[in-house]
């Protein structure tokens, strides 16, 4: 990276204003959340690499290239009913008419013959319809007696066929570049004979806490210490996303660990995610190390918990840096960090999805920044959604995100919220 470079991510970050802090008012100088997802989205492209898999093991992976169908689907002209195929100039008009049955039709087991004037070919679903028949009529709107079928009034011709192609036709796009392939994707692309596909390769993350006071899980406590829970729902939420993970563990607030760290990381991965160690002023050294590695700026976002963040480079490897506090990290991971990865992926991402509830208490509020309220989604005894926060709010308090099963999104510019408002809910079952 120049100098140029260096010296003006270093200005940048010295000239912050003071401390990022979750519970701080609001700031005009913090930036939006719908504007820092948009920043952030618009810098990324997708991982350019791709491999070959076989088709099973393609499930949620995101596809390459356009795959388009070798054959029509379906591949001939069949029945969709079991009943009796005719020719639509036997139908009635009026009255009955009687047809006799001159063959059976199964799938797999096509009938050659031609069907002649005054005659039908029992068929089962999916069987191809014999010559000189164009219509199945259902076998429960016929009466049969031996050999013979009586039609009554009303079908139409052509009526329960499926014609060759309908689905698909050869030469179409059956599933488009940049699709996730779901189970129904799958289902498709074995219809078409494929047995492999061409996928975007798995992003790679690292991920590491920094902080001289965190101790991973096993180890003994000493006086001060706490145990390190953020790589644990990091590495969940990140494990949802179909990512390949590298963890590296805490780092301790020493600069060449920290250096180390960050080498290693941008050396095996994608993209960076750390948490702890991004406040404006806070170890000014972490922001020093990144600026010498990387392009790296430092924001205040205008939301509670999780206020202060940074998003850049270090080397080639995308940089995402978390709050500390284990709420903020978990609100920040899905309204930045998710779609980011997603992006990388190749998936195409948005805001998380959202749905209307009504608050079954007050709740308080000043215009200025967005906050995400831990909550609980009910249905009243009326069939309505009514929402309550789930616990305690503080950013560090982790219980009532364990509890919680949405975030209740009180926007940029609300103020607070009555008893019986409606509000914004964003379940955590759309996060993944």
């Amino acid at each position: 990276m120049s100098t140029t470079a260096k010296s003006s991510i270093h200005t940048a970050a010295s000239a912050a204003p003071g401390a990022a802090s979750c519970r701080s008012g609001a700031d005009p100088q913090s930036l939006p959340v719908d504007a820092a997802r948009e920043r952030i989205l618009a810098a990324l492209s997708p991982v350019a690499d791709n491999q070959m898999l076989p088709l099973r093991a393609a499930l949620g992976r995101v596809l390459a290239e356009e795959v388009l169908s070798p054959i029509d689907v379906p591949a001939h002209t069949n029945s969709a009913v079991d009943g009796y195929a005719v020719s639509a100039a036997e139908l009635p008009a009026a009255g009955t008419t009687e047809l006799r049955v001159v063959a059976t039709a199964r799938a797999g087991h096509p009938v050659e013959r031609s069907i002649g004037p005054g005659e039908c070919v029992q068929i089962m679903t999916g069987a191809p319809m014999p010559p000189g028949a164009d219509t199945a009529l259902m076998q429960e709107d016929v009466q049969r007696s031996g050999d013979i079928i009586v039609v009554n009034a009303g079908h139409r011709g052509g009526e329960n066929v499926r014609r060759a192609g309908e689905d698909l036709a050869a030469g179409q796009p059956a599933v488009h570049a940049g699709q996730r392939l779901m189970p129904a994707q799958l289902g498709l692309l074995a219809s078409l004979g494929r047995a492999e596909v061409r996928v975007r390769r798995r992003p790679r993350v690292a991920f590491f806490s920094t902080g001289d006071e965190l101790r991973s899980v096993g180890q003994p406590l000493g006086p001060g210490e706490i145990y390190d829970s953020n790589r644990y729902s990091l590495h969940g939420m990140i494990s949802r996303l179909d990512m390949d993970i590298l963890d590296l563990g805490v780092v301790t607030d020493h600069p060449e660990r920290l250096r180390e760290a960050l080498r290693t990381a941008a050396r095996e991965a994608d993209a960076i995610v750390t948490s702890g160690g991004v406040s404006v002023g806070e170890a000014d050294y972490i922001k020093q190390i990144l600026a010498e590695l990387g392009e790296v700026d430092f924001w205040k976002i205008a939301m509670k918990p999780g206020r202060p963040f940074a998003f850049g480079r270090v080397d080639d490897a995308w940089f995402f840096g978390l709050p500390g506090n284990p709420v903020a990290v978990m609100v920040t991971f899905y309204q930045f960090v998710q779609p980011a990865l997603e992006r990388l992926a190749g998936r195409s991402p948005g805001a998380p999805p959202t749905l209307q509830a009504i608050a079954a208490e007050p709740l308080r509020k000043k215009p200025g920044r967005t906050e995400f309220v831990r909550a609980v989604l009910e249905t009243d005894a009326d069939g309505r959604r009514r929402v309550r926060p789930s616990g305690p709010q503080g950013s560090g308090i982790l219980r009532s995100m364990s509890e919680a099963d949405c975030f209740i999104v009180l926007g940029h510019d609300s103020g607070p919220v009555a008893d019986g408002d409606v509000v914004e809910v964003q379940p955590f079952a759309g996060l993944v």
